[in-house]
């Protein structure tokens, strides 16, 4: 069984990110048979164009191509470049042998990466907007889970110490907040693409100013009539032999941004999980460990952690790329660029799956959550009482010393001897605060200031406008595989 086949084959490595993590979808989007299709339609759109401005192209010959963009003999193919060292030129004469009418214009006055470039930047456009889209997806998922728990009081935690408290849904909101700035960094990136155009061998369109016998305005109107057919408003105005390989550092910018973001969240839902606060979904028959049958291991959270900082490190890589590129281009961005980019995207698009698959089955556990705020509240609180003491007549610096003191006391026995923090029964023992009224100081719902009120503001006012640029229905679910 051979990889060329397009089955799997156990003899061969297989890419974990097309076999075990990413959707079909976005495989299918970096795969062969879309990429030389594309090619096929680049070389249809620009004969096209060329006809439209009056070269000696025939309606026959655009049928021919028309009707071949997609039935690609990639054994022949294979065999074309194993003889002419080529990869561009062994699709062109593939696509002549179907062809043969069109044969002698396929390609005509192109360079390469009229094919490669302008393919590229289509499929990093598709690419942007499938993620947009899971993006969309899992922010909506979270947005109801903060909504549903924006009024649950939970310990926040600075320096990972505890801290004053907040709301379960509140904490949920900073994750979305930087979800939301990869959405908008994306569909930014994505507004900004242009296409390569034409643009010929080093960039000054020479080869088709002579196909239009020195006629500059017709070189233009055919750059802009490629670009347009492409899809894209305009092409970059200038270029070397290719487009500025800052659009691809860019690109994985955005990228690296989003695996940044599902890395922090994924390892907060790690630590909750520690603290039995609250855990990813678990399957009845999932195995968290081999030896330990009790383990509820967060696998899928630390899955995300994984193919985030994999995704983290490509952006790098553009970086090297842009700056060797020498002078009008280098062919060494090539071998790169066919593994960075495609694997960038489907580590990206992996994520979102696998994260949206997480956030839609939080399992929260509310009395763990209120017994953590608990043991640590009476130290919280303490400034409170400090208040109230005071306001009903008492020295606020002999009141201080006792409280210190007592706290002493309380730290002690939960951290020499495991006992519970009596912190609060201390004090109400104490003469000194008996004008103290208990119940209404140590309210942990009124301590957590206005959470639950920035939570319904910040779905109102940043959630609800996603909502209506993607539509429920446009935001895929995608399968967790393994």
């Amino acid at each position: 069984m051979q990889i060329g086949s397009g089955l799997m084959s156990h003899e061969f490595y297989q890419n974990p990110l097309v076999h075990r993590y990413a959707s079909p979808t976005m495989s299918r989007l970096w795969g062969d048979q879309r990429k030389f299709s594309t090619w096929r339609r680049l070389w249809w759109i620009l004969a096209h164009s060329q006809r439209q401005l009056g070269l000696p192209i025939t309606s026959a010959q655009l049928d021919e191509m028309q009707n071949h963009l997609d039935d690609i003999d990639f054994d022949t193919a294979a065999a074309y470049e194993r003889r002419l060292r080529h990869d561009v030129m062994a699709h062109v004469h593939t696509f002549g042998d179907c062809c043969p009418t069109a044969r002698p214009i396929i390609h005509w006055g192109a360079t390469s990466c009229y094919v490669t470039d302008n393919t590229d930047l289509m499929l990093m456009r598709e690419g942007l907007h499938l993620l947009a889209v899971r993006l969309a997806g899992v922010i909506f998922e979270l947005a109801n889970f903060a909504q549903r728990y924006h009024q649950v009081a939970c310990l926040a935690l600075t320096h990972l110490q505890p801290a004053q408290p907040t709301t379960v849904g509140k904490r949920a909101a900073l994750w979305i907040a930087d979800l939301v700035r990869d959405l908008e960094t994306i569909e930014w990136r994505r507004e900004g693409l242009r296409a390569r155009g034409i643009k010929g061998t080093t960039g000054t369109q020479a080869s088709f100013l002579q196909l239009f016998d020195g006629d500059h305005e017709k070189v233009d109107q055919l750059d802009q009539l490629v670009s347009q057919a492409m899809g894209f408003a305009s092409a970059y105005p200038v270029t070397g032999q290719t487009y500025s390989r800052k659009v691809d550092a860019e690109i994985l910018s955005a990228l690296s941004g989003l695996g940044q973001t599902a890395h922090k969240l994924a390892t907060d839902i790690r630590i909750l999980a520690s603290r039995k606060e609250i855990e990813e979904p678990y399957e009845s028959e999932q195995i968290g460990s081999s030896a330990m049958a009790y383990k509820r291991n967060p696998m899928r959270s630390e899955r995300i952690c994984s193919l985030s900082r994999y995704l983290m490190s490509l952006e790098i890589n553009t970086a090297h790329t842009v700056a060797t590129q020498w002078l009008e281009r280098t062919l060494d961005d090539s071998a790169n660029r066919r593994i960075v980019l495609p694997q960038a995207f489907l580590a990206a698009d992996a994520i979102l799956v696998i994260l949206r698959n997480v956030v839609t089955g939080l399992v929260v556990y509310p009395a763990v959550i209120a017994k953590n705020l608990a043991d640590e509240w009476p130290f919280m609180a303490t400034e409170q009482i400090l208040m109230a003491a005071v306001h009903a007549g008492g020295d606020r610096q002999q009141l201080h010393e006792r409280i210190r003191q007592h706290s002493v006391a309380a730290s002690r026995q939960v951290k020499e001897r495991g006992a519970s923090n009596d912190l609060l029964d201390r004090l109400r023992g104490d003469t000194a605060f008996a004008a103290v009224d208990f119940g209404r100081v140590v309210d942990a719902d009124s301590f957590v200031g206005r959470a639950p009120e920035q939570v319904v503001a910040f779905i109102r006012d940043v959630i609800d406008p996603i909502r209506h640029r993607y539509p429920a229905d446009t935001a895929e679910q995608g399968e967790v595989r393994v």
